[in-house]
This record gives structure tokens, sequence and C-alpha cells, in this order.
């Protein structure tokens, strides 16, 4: 069994320009086959609360469930690390409110690092968490939680002057972030960042493909939902053989046929 992916390990990779992978996972099954198809990083993003909880919002995710999803991912990821998003409300507050939740995710998640939203604001409240001996993804741009009210982040077309990018993302540097993640920030800015930055850059939506690597939202790429059913996706949609598979068990079943289960 190899060795878990390190910050060493993902900072020789940008060195060397190799592109590097973080794919989201909620649960132990789908963990290990991400951890099989060599993920760099896994991250239980607060995306969970649409995708595996059912929220409509991912700002109604808690803290504690953020916890039971990331150890369940952290059991069944071998070699991956694991990146535990902190939810809303969980470190906005001060910063010994912020501490105390990396080192639940850590403690009680046995989460390998955790991902917080915002720009140079936060950079207090990243020095400490990684102060405190928690590695930190910092996640900046326009973001999620900081597009509450807005119709969705993806919709929105005001994200944040050039300069304040780049200072949010030079000053979580220097905060002591190992890696950033960068949603809607404009392509050719990110391009700039990744090579300003000794850290490595993470593509989210809407911020191009010269990144150091790529976040993947499994359920929105893969089309993992009944929505992409109709929509479709990339890469799927996933949710069709799904469907089909049930389909076809259901079927049998209902005409009478001979149905073996096996435990492996």
């Amino acid at each position: 069994m190899s060795e878990r992916v390190n910050i060493p390990q993902l900072n020789r990779m940008k060195a060397d320009r190799q592109k590097m992978v973080c794919m989201t996972a909620y649960d132990f099954e789908t963990a290990r086959l991400v951890d099989k198809a060599g993920a760099e990083m896994i991250l239980v993003g607060d995306s969970g609360a649409r995708f595996a909880l059912g929220y409509e919002d991912a700002n109604e995710v808690t803290l504690d469930e953020m916890i039971l999803m990331t150890r369940s991912v952290r059991r069944g990821a071998q070699h991956a690390m694991v990146v535990g998003d902190l939810p809303f409300m969980s470190y906005q507050v001060n910063v010994e409110d912020a501490v105390r939740a990396a080192g639940r995710m850590v403690k009680e998640a046995n989460a390998d690092a955790v991902k917080l939203e915002g720009g140079e604001d936060y950079a207090p409240t990243v020095k400490a968490i990684v102060r405190a001996g928690i590695p930190v993804m910092a996640h900046m741009g326009l973001t999620p939680m900081m597009a509450i009210g807005s119709g969705g982040y993806l919709n929105q077309e005001l994200a944040p002057v050039e300069d304040q990018i780049r200072r949010d993302a030079l000053t979580l540097q220097e905060a002591g972030a190992f890696s950033v993640v960068l949603t809607r920030v404009p392509p050719a800015l990110a391009t700039a960042l990744t090579h300003e930055l000794r850290i490595p850059t993470l593509a989210g939506g809407g911020a191009g493909d010269d990144c150091d690597g790529q976040v993947c939202v499994m359920h929105g790429v893969f089309g993992m939902t009944v929505d992409h059913l109709e929509k479709g996706s990339l890469y799927g949609p996933l949710a069709k053989p799904f469907l089909d598979t049930a389909g076809a068990f259901i079927a049998d079943v209902r005409a009478g046929k001979p149905v073996r289960s096996r435990r492996n």
C-alpha cells in the first residue's frame, strides 16, 4: 500500500508541472472508488449538504454532519489526502471557534486537512488553524457562502476586482494555506496566480484549465443526479446506468425471475 498523499508531494507536483486532482466524496464506498481511481485529494465538500443529505442550501449543513461524512470518507480513502470542509458559521464568528471546529474535524473525523472559504479577511483564521497544526486549503474568488441570496454563485456576474483577488491569494498563502481553490476567478488571472504563488492552485468553476489542478464536484461533473437524466453531463450521466440497472432488477423481481445476490 502506497503512503498517503502529503503536502510536500503536492508541492513537488506543482514544481514538476504535474496536474493534481481533487474530487468530492461523501461516503465510504464512493471514497474507495475515487481513491482507487488515483485522485491526489478527496474533498468532503459542503456540497454534500445537497447531494448526500438532501438540503436545498449547502449553508444548512452542520459541523456534526460534515464530521460524519468526513469520517466515513477517511475510512474509505487509503491513499488520497482527505480534506474536510468547514461549514457555514463554524469559523466566521471568531478565531477561537474556527480553531475548535478545525480541531474537531481532525480529531473526530481524522481529516488530513480542512478547507474554508474567504479572502484576506480570513487570513488570521487560517494562520491560527495552521499554528494549531492543522493544514488549511483556502477557497477564494466568488464562493458559495459569499454569494448568499444571489440566486446561486455560478449565476453571478459580479466577481471581486483583480487587485482584490490577487491580494486575497497572496495573503492566504502567507497565512500558511497549503493550497488554494479559485472559483469564478477569470481564467487569465487564475493562470497568472498559478505562476505567482508558491502553493498549488486548484480550479473551481469558471477558473479555466491552467491551474495546478482541478476540483471535481462529482455529482455535477459525472451527472449523478436525477436532473441529469434529462440534461446529461460531460462525463456521464452516471444516473442513467444506475436507473437502468435498478429498473432491470425491479422488473426481474416482479416477473418472478430468480434473483441472486452475493456478498463479496
